[in-house]
């Protein structure tokens, strides 16, 4: 069998499910940590985990169960673990089950849907990653209404500030309500606020955003605020996407 290859000492706690990296950093440098007997307190200080012992706290560290959330996020909560300025976090919401769970991707203060928690880096990393090409895909409310003319130059791509380009996978409009138009996006690229930013390149704003799916999985069943574990059989197919 192929040897594990060595990691950082932050990261070994991190892979094994046990910490985010910042927690791990500050967990090692405050020697809670020994490897092979002796404290260590570098988190950069390469470890082999096949071979090394690791103890944390005077337990031998052990991976942790690997766990997958499919949690519906509200609008005004954030993805952080705490906050200095009091507002309510994904953790608040969790409980105990998010102890050791971070984001997969993020949703903004402001946008509410489908955020995907794990302690399972390596599924993070797959996830996460514009390579996978895994849809994103959103429920959009303008402030107005938007003609065919620019629904159109939105599919095919638009130039937003600070020189990124968005290229979405589709555009289509959903209805007009009133006086505003309700879009659903699909992106595979996952840029920072890129909904919000390519709406404002083509002279709108976006009102409500919510992520109704991520590849095959959706919000069907869940309510607002509520999570739930994934199935084997989603995790399979959300590894599978191409």
């Amino acid at each position: 069998m192929k040897p594990k290859p060595a990691l950082t000492l932050d990261r070994v706690l991190s892979r094994f499910g046990l910490a985010s990296r910042t927690e791990a950093r500050e967990a090692i440098l405050a020697g809670r940590l020994k490897v092979n007997g002796r404290v260590v307190r570098d988190p950069d200080c390469w470890v082999h985990p096949d071979k090394d012992t690791v103890h944390f706290d005077g337990r031998r560290l052990k991976r942790a169960r690997r766990t997958y959330l499919l949690f519906y996020k509200p609008k005004g909560v954030i993805t952080s673990h705490g906050d200095p300025d009091g507002r309510r976090t994904v953790y608040d919401c969790l409980g105990e089950s998010g102890r050791w769970v971070a984001p997969v991707g993020r949703l903004d203060k402001d946008t509410s849907g489908l955020l995907l928690l794990s302690n399972d880096t390596e599924f993070a990393d797959f996830v996460t990653n514009p390579e996978s090409r895994i849809p994103k895909t959103y429920l959009v409310k303008l402030n107005g209404l938007m003609d065919r003319e620019t629904l159109a130059r939105l599919g095919a791509g638009v130039q937003m500030k600070r020189g990124d380009f968005a290229r979405p996978e589709s555009v289509r409009r959903v209805e007009d309500r009133g006086k505003y138009t309700w879009l659903e996006v699909v992106l595979t690229e996952g840029k920072n606020r890129e909904v919000r930013r390519m709406v404002e390149a083509v002279g709108f704003k976006v009102l409500k955003l919510v992520r109704t799916r991520i590849g095959p999985l959706t919000l069907e069943g869940l309510e607002v605020g509520k999570w739930r574990e994934l199935k084997p059989a989603e995790i399979s197919a959300l590894r599978k996407r191409q």
